[in-house]
């Protein structure tokens, strides 16, 4: 993998991920740019526990342009955009529009291909291997900045999911906290652990779900795919290594060269859920990192366990699942498909070997 780090008009960093060494990235950002500025503020309530960010400057971010005015395709003669280059393999740069920025966290864009109308599904092995190169990188990268504690790299695909910009791309969040769904996690571990007399949930996790089998969706040598015994939407599918580690960091060579496949396979099988009349399935898909602190806590870095969890809030065909009263105003989630019938419908579309 080759990295070139370049700076954009406003000043904005940007890098180029090439699978080949001799990749040249010399062309610069044309656009007449001001400075680039932002202003976030994070509040945590009082109540709940949770933070709560701020980010009004959001109020005018690109929303759904026309596809000969995507910002995130090459820069091709007077079309200027986002990335200076008239082609790219994997692009990342730091988000016009932040949620989080400067002392308060950091937020990056993932561009997977330069291919606009392609999503993820339809990358090779080698194009999503170079993806996870540029999401360990990045991870690298983020624990080095003082303001992040925490690192979420996710994608989300489809209008009704909210995505803004139709090319195929993710996001990379740095928080300036540790997020609740983590805090909830780790509390959870540490009870366990007292519990047990030191044992790890997230093992137990992934052997009782292995003990039962049903929920299984796909395994390999290196990986684990399965429906949780109880699971919020309608399909979802959590992704573990065989071997437990803390964050992408981590991962060893073998389970690194064996994701692209895994991944691809997951990700198809999701587009044929609801059949080949149906439009592409709408999903978030996300890893789930250690913090990069866990200072004060009897916890290490080691006890987290690292997983990819995808899920999608489409029910059925023409239908999706809305998060209206009870698990908007309550937390209180109702599912409207057993995880084990998910689990059966992931299995029945997997691909043809």
């Amino acid at each position: 993998m080759k990295k070139t780090a370049t700076r954009l008009a406003d000043g904005r960093e940007l890098i180029y991920y090439d699978s080949h060494d001799d990749a040249a990235r010399d062309a610069l950002d044309r656009r007449p740019l001001p400075p680039a500025t932002s202003s976030s503020e994070v509040r945590r309530h009082p109540l709940l526990g949770e933070h709560v960010g701020y980010a009004a400057h959001r109020q005018t971010r690109t929303y759904h342009p026309p596809a000969d005015q995507c910002p995130l395709c090459p820069s091709r003669g007077d079309r200027l955009s986002e990335i200076p280059a008239e082609s790219y393999e994997v692009v990342v740069f730091e988000n016009r529009f932040p949620s989080f920025s400067g002392d308060l966290g950091r937020c990056e864009v993932v561009c997977f291909t330069s291919d606009h109308d392609a999503s993820f599904a339809d990358l090779t092995e080698e194009q999503a291997a170079l993806v996870l190169d540029a999401w360990t990188d990045r991870t690298d990268s983020f624990s080095q900045h003082p303001g992040v504690k925490q690192i979420y790299c996710f994608e989300n695909r489809g209008a009704e999911i909210g995505v803004t910009l139709g090319h195929p791309h993710g996001q990379i969040y740095g928080y300036p906290y540790i997020t609740s769904v983590t805090e909830r996690m780790l509390r959870s571990l540490a009870e366990h652990r007292t519990r047990t007399g030191g044992g790890n949930l997230f093992d137990q996790v992934v052997a009782d779900e292995r003990a039962d089998g049903r929920r299984i969706v796909l395994q390999t040598a290196h990986w684990l795919a399965f429906v949780p015994y109880a699971a919020r939407w309608p399909y979802e599918v959590h992704l573990y290594p065989a071997r437990r580690v803390p964050d992408l960091l981590a991962l060893d060579d073998a389970a690194r060269a064996e994701f692209p496949g895994v991944y691809l396979e997951l990700l198809r099988r999701f587009d044929r859920i609801f059949g080949p009349d149906v439009p592409p399935t709408p999903y978030i898909s996300g890893w789930h990192q250690a913090p990069f602190s866990l200072e004060g806590r009897e916890l290490v870095r080691e006890d987290f366990a690292l997983h990819l969890e995808l899920f999608t809030i489409r029910r059925s065909p023409g239908k999706l699942k809305y998060l209206a009263g009870s698990e908007s105003g309550m937390g209180a989630f109702v599912s409207d498909v057993l995880p084990e019938a998910a689990a059966d419908r992931l299995r029945e579309v997997a691909s043809k070997e």
